[in-house]
Formats: C-alpha cells, sequence, structure tokens
C-alpha cells in the first residue's frame, strides 16, 4: 500500500493511509489476529458474515426495487 506525500503534510497523507487501511480490513484482520481462533469459531464466524451480507444485500435490492 502506498500513499504520496505532498508539500510536506503528513497529517494528511496518514489519514489517507488509514482510510485506505480501513477499506482494505487491515483493522479489522489484525483484530481478529491477536488471539487464536479455532477452526470451528472461524467457520462460524465466516458463516454469519456471509449472511450478514447476503441479508444486506436483499435489503438494498427490497429498496431499490420496491418490491
Amino acid at each position: 500500500m502506498q500513499v504520496i506525500v505532498r508539500d510536506n503534510n503528513v497529517d494528511q497523507a496518514l489519514r489517507a493511509l488509514k482510510k485506505k487501511m480501513q477499506r482494505e480490513g487491515v483493522f479489522r484482520e489484525m483484530k481478529l489476529r491477536r488471539h487464536f481462533e479455532k477452526p470451528s469459531e472461524k467457520k462460524a464466524r465466516e458463516r454469519a458474515e456471509a449472511v450478514r451480507r447476503h441479508r444486506k444485500l436483499l435489503r438494498k435490492r427490497l429498496e431499490r426495487e420496491g418490491f
């Protein structure tokens, strides 16, 4: 990941870097890797995330199409 610092404005570059890392999911990944997660827990978490994403997609589709 790369961010360009313009006019020695490090604060702005740092903000852009944090935003990119947030979008890529780096912070969430770091939080998950702090402690060991059993394979069964990982599978359950990923399944729950998939269900959440699917329901969100259905809500957005229902809102867009109106039925």
